[in-house]
């Protein structure tokens, strides 16, 4: 041995021994490993699944991240018209401009009495750019006979907020206003479309909303424009000139950028309790390997009168230090992603048990988990440094007397 550094088979066979030999106190290290490892990950994997899914809920084609909703101020008395979406479509920097109308209309099933409820009359396109989806059924596709209704609109109908009331026929009257908001008398009819979406937000006022083909006569005003912008580069140049026109304008990458900036603050917060508990078992870890070699201060002595070297027992000790703390990560991360699978399926059989969709908020980005395992191999280095540097630094006479 005297003459030749340790390979590093050698140093894991020996290293291997600690696990022989005290396999309780070992396993028991790195169980405290995995549990701050865990807690890590599934603190971490939360927040990352409540960014998920609200960023979800505010984007859910890719078009509607370079849309723009714009309106004017209700003070302003300024309709949009006609010649003002002509106008937009020149622009150098708008893909595309799809008009929205609003206004109150008369629902009825066949023979049933009529509701008054808000339409909104759009394009095809308006879903697409909107970002609106349907929680049940689908969305209207362009030459449709079809509309998209509110749960809050199917409830005052008799309807039961299900799969049931898709395919029904309604009946419309859609009653336009003026330049100066007076209610015209002559009701503008529809032809009765059929339900082809239903969105369950209760939140949601009493709404319809339907073509603009779908109507005998096209609105005389709008009250908002979807407006996409042709790349997201433009973005913010375009926005800011249609704000020194008078516009109000809101952008969903906007609500994305705020709703990503306090999901990543929940994130680290998550985080941040989870390395706590991360210390704490690092402390522990620290605490085996200190003891460790305070146990093998003989066997340090008899290792260096067989020729180790310094450099040969401070990596046997780091090396040990180190596979203990891979196999601590390894444990956690096993238990972190189990225990993340679980509880979604609770959660998803809970959500559906009340009437809601499956939901998966524990979301572990597998980047994080190679970041993870490669912090836990060197938490473990870290806890070993100290331990190993004391026994480098061991003369077998020192040794052979502290035995």
């Amino acid at each position: 041995m005297e003459g030749k550094k340790l390979k590093f088979s050698e140093l894991m066979s020996l290293s291997l021994r600690t696990f022989k030999t005290r396999p309780q106190r070992a396993i028991l290290t790195m169980m405290g490993m995995s549990v701050g490892i865990a807690t890590v990950l599934l603190l971490v994997s939360l927040g990352y699944g409540l960014q998920y899914i609200l960023i979800g809920k505010l984007i859910t084609t890719e078009d509607s991240l370079t849309t723009m909703e714009l309106s004017y101020p209700s003070e302003s008395n300024v309709l949009i018209k006609q010649p003002l979406l002509d106008k937009l479509k020149t622009y150098e920097n708008i893909s595309e401009v799809s008009p929205v109308a609003e206004f109150p209309s008369e629902i009825s099933e066949s023979g049933g009495s009529g509701l008054l409820v808000d339409t909104r009359i759009v394009e095809p396109a308006y879903f697409r750019l909107s970002g609106m989806s349907s929680n049940l059924g689908a969305l209207p596709i362009e030459g449709e006979k079809a509309l998209l209704i509110s749960s809050q609109t199917l409830i005052p109908l008799g309807f039961k907020v299900d799969e049931t009331s898709l395919n029904k026929d309604l009946s419309f009257k859609v009653f336009y206003q003026d330049d100066k908001n007076n209610v015209s008398d002559e009701a503008t009819s529809v032809t009765p479309l059929k339900i082809k979406g239903i969105i369950t937000d209760e939140s949601m006022a009493p709404t319809t909303i339907i073509f603009s083909d779908s109507l005998t006569k096209q609105p005389p005003f709008y009250s908002k424009i979807l407006v996409k912008a042709k790349d997201i580069n433009v973005l913010e140049a375009l926005r800011d000139k249609l704000l020194g026109e008078g516009f109000l304008v809101s952008a969903h990458i906007d609500l994305v950028t705020q709703a990503r900036k306090i999901t990543n603050i929940i994130t680290i917060i998550l985080g941040v309790f989870g390395i706590t508990a991360l210390v704490v078992s690092a402390i522990g870890m620290f605490n085996t390997m200190l003891v460790g070699f305070l146990e093998r201060i003989y066997e340090v002595g008899i290792l260096k009168s067989l020729g180790a070297t310094d450099s040969d027992v401070r990596n046997l000790f780091l090396v040990e230090a180190s596979l203990m703390g891979f196999l601590g990560g390894a444990g956690g991360i096993i238990v972190g992603i189990g225990g993340g699978k679980v509880l979604n399926l609770l959660l998803s059989v809970l959500a559906s048990k009340f009437g809601g969709n499956a939901i998966e908020l524990f979301i572990i980005p597998w980047w994080f988990i190679l970041l993870i395992l490669g912090f836990s191999i060197f938490i473990g280095f870290v806890s070993g440094w100290w331990p190993a540097h004391r026994a480098a630094g061991l003369s077998p006479k020192e040794a052979f007397t502290k035995r």
